[in-house]
């Protein structure tokens, strides 16, 4: 059986995880295939499903430039060899993760840690699935306990700062909540091993059913834990014990730049299929985005002593954003706009509060203050 379990089938897990783990399962440096979870059940889903469940692997495209050169290559991922839908396929799910499962990988999306009020203490003993990503994990969470309690490696994927950490106090919150034992608390607490981590990879299309369209540069930055089981080794994996700079880097200059764009993108409502290329040939925005780059975060990067660091992984973003083999349209990074701007711009500000630095960043306070976009 699998020893990898992964909640959620998006276009980035399959151009990313999954397609790191397939490489490394042909050099046998991977921990095994991978079982993946739909926690939807609409029709699109469902299709998504079976055709994980043919078992025939899926093609990820990857256009753009790597080393100075235009690159365009198409990899067949063989990672994922079994496709669960949660509802339907929970009695299978919870005997897996009771016997099988090491490793857990997450990407539920910008509203993945909400909590449903339909969720409750009893959901820990029903047959049935509970509604929220969270009550699902602590529910699947309490079958390994009850089962055998055999230490489990968390690896959220979600676009949070310390992910592990966040998604750790979500789920022990939970079990409080729900009155569980002080004994599972402790599973929950010292057994289970939530690493924080970071995801790295600009994935601009879905293939129909599954796949996915990609830019050649990749990156996952894991923190460092005792314990902690990888579900492979690849080159685009790298563990560190300063996760916090690959975080900034990416937040306050990928992550802020492509929120920066679709920002201006809905204040003047420009046309509806623009996509990150069109709007950085654009004279105008992509000068308005140098602008925020150069005076409101890059001097927060002097600040700490990461200036060199910063701008040449701000090369490597333009670089990215100007790929001309990605359609990676505004309306898709326009998504949860409001949550995008408090997770990207505030910490910015904030930091620079903190440093007392000489700087007024009108810009990201302006987007921040329009809470109406």
């Amino acid at each position: 059986m699998n020893p990898i379990l992964q909640f959620g089938t998006s276009r980035f897990l399959q151009a990313h995880a999954d397609l790191f783990i397939s490489e490394a399962l042909h050099r046998g440096e991977a921990l095994g295939n991978i079982t993946v979870v739909q926690t939807s059940n609409n029709t699109q889903s469902l299709l998504r499903v079976a055709a994980f469940n043919r078992a025939e692997g899926y093609p990820v495209r990857i256009r753009g430039w790597q080393n100075g050169a235009p690159f365009n290559a198409e990899q067949h991922v063989t990672s994922v060899t079994e496709a669960l839908q949660a509802e339907r396929d929970w009695p299978v799910l919870l005997e897996r993760i009771a016997k099988h499962v090491q490793v857990i990988i997450s990407n539920t999306g910008d509203q993945g840690y909400a909590l449903s009020e339909r969720d409750h203490a009893a959901c820990l003993t029903s047959p049935s699935a509970p509604v929220g990503f969270p009550a699902k994990l602590l529910t699947l969470l309490y079958a390994r306990y009850q089962h055998n309690a055999a230490p489990i490696t968390l690896f959220p994927c979600e676009l949070v700062t310390r992910n592990g950490d966040v998604l750790r106090g979500l789920i022990c919150t939970l079990a409080r909540q729900w009155n569980v034992s002080s004994a599972f608390l402790t599973y929950l607490e010292r057994d289970c091993i939530w690493v924080n981590s970071l995801v790295d990879r600009i994935v601009s299309e879905p293939l129909d059913p599954i796949g996915a369209v990609a830019e050649p540069y990749a990156l996952w930055a894991i923190e460092q834990q005792p314990g902690m089981t990888l579900p492979c080794h690849h080159p685009s994996m790298i563990v560190t014990d300063n996760l916090e700079r690959y975080e900034r880097l990416k937040l306050f200059l990928l992550n802020l730049g492509h929120t920066y764009m679709a920002d201006q993108w809905l204040v003047n409502a420009r046309s509806a299929d623009e996509t990150v290329l069109q709007a950085m040939s654009n004279p105008r925005l992509s000068s308005e985005l140098d602008n925020v780059w150069q005076e409101e975060v890059l001097p927060v990067f002097a600040a700490l002593g990461e200036d060199a660091i910063a701008r040449a992984y701000l090369e490597q973003v333009k670089e990215r954003f100007r790929n001309p083999f990605l359609a990676h349209r505004l309306a898709d990074i326009a998504q949860n706009h409001r949550e995008k701007k408090q997770r990207r711009f505030k910490p910015v500000v904030a930091l620079t509060e903190k440093l007392g630095l000489p700087i007024k960043q009108p810009r990201l306070r302006a987007a921040l203050a329009g809470d109406n976009r």
